[in-house]
């Protein structure tokens, strides 16, 4: 099968470049970029060369994407905005398009406006773009061809809270999280903040109170739990390449037994979610360059609160590793296919 990038420059960009590439089941047939076309991505991605041949990146326009009837697939590493302007006719044209942007995300576009301070450039298609984290989404999204992938806040998040929401492990309300990313999470950008002297040996947080995931983290877990959820969410920049690192403090209604019980059933035959044992603090040195999640938590007797743990590559779980493991439970590939 044949597949395309639709911005491929960027961080996530370039790592879907590297797995579908040498992916067992698909053929990478198109790379775009506006301000690369016609430029070698062996010049480009110099690290890739041994893997992407004579490949070279292609002009941007939906309209002529659309029409081209040898791809089938086409994955979108956009900015939000303007993965809209390629989904719509693409979708149209009957092709099936995964976006790692976060125009589908959301369930409304009043919340989208609220969140992203524009309005939805494609409000009608909303509906027709499920969700999609894999470990918990159900099977009905198969059928669907327009596919919103999970941010990856979120993703490092969702994994450890939604199986105890629905099962009411735990309280929905309360839940404070805070979260340490690498510095990739802000994409490729010239600016002072993320500059190696900035960074180097540095940590703050950004976005309070209000970063941009907090509506997508309280859409997600709200459903999970049947209720409103209102959560304190504190993202940090870390200084580091990549990898997230998240600790989540909540209510606990069970016993630290219940909560393992609770995990291993809803991940045993989850690939790519390792359940620690409690004491066992997840690293995101051991999941970079993984599609993995690593979690664990402890019971705090004096708090009487649960004390999760959880770490994900940003750049692979929390976005072109899921991208790709979408498209392999799609198309019933093996789950695990070109990825670690």
């Amino acid at each position: 099968m044949k597949t395309a990038i639709i911005g491929a420059s960027g961080y996530s960009g370039e790592e879907l470049v590297r797995l579908l590439s040498r992916h067992p089941f698909v053929e990478l047939a198109m790379v775009t970029s506006r301000s690369l076309a016609g430029k070698r991505l062996a010049d480009q991605m110099p690290a890739l060369r041994h893997l992407v041949g004579e490949l070279a990146f292609s002009a941007s326009d939906p309209a002529e994407l659309a029409a081209n009837t040898d791809i089938e697939l086409f994955f979108l590493a956009l900015p939000h905005g303007v993965a809209s302007e390629f989904a719509e006719p693409l979708f149209q044209a009957g092709k099936t398009v995964i976006d790692l942007s976060a125009d589908f995300r959301l369930g409304s576009a009043s919340l989208y406006q609220a969140s992203y301070d524009q309005p939805h450039p494609a409000p009608h298609l909303l509906e027709a773009a499920p969700y999609v984290l894999p470990e918990l989404a159900d099977d009905a999204w198969k059928a669907a061809s327009l596919i919103a992938c999970p941010g990856c806040y979120p993703t490092s998040i969702q994994l450890p809270l939604v199986p105890l929401l629905r099962a009411g492990l735990i309280q929905p309300k309360g839940i404070i999280i805070d979260a340490y990313s690498g510095v990739s999470g802000a994409g490729k950008k010239v600016a002072e903040n993320f500059i190696y002297c900035e960074r180097n040996e540095s940590m703050r947080a950004y976005s309070l109170p209000g970063h941009r995931h907090v509506s997508e983290i309280e859409e997600q877990l709200g459903r999970a739990a049947f209720t409103d959820c209102v959560v304190q969410f504190s993202p940090h920049l870390a200084p580091m390449t990549r990898g997230i690192s998240t600790t989540i403090v909540a209510q606990i209604k069970a016993s630290i037994g219940e909560i393992y019980s609770c995990w291993e059933k809803a991940y045993a035959d989850k690939p790519f979610v390792s359940v620690l044992s409690s004491g066992t603090f997840p690293d995101t040195k051991h999941v970079t360059g993984t599609n993995r999640c690593d979690l664990s938590a402890i019971h705090d007797p004096r708090t009487d609160n649960l004390v999760i743990t959880s770490v994900i590559d940003n750049l692979l779980k929390g976005a072109s590793g899921q991208a790709v493991q979408i498209m392999n439970l799609k198309y019933s590939f093996p789950e695990t296919a070109g990825l670690l």
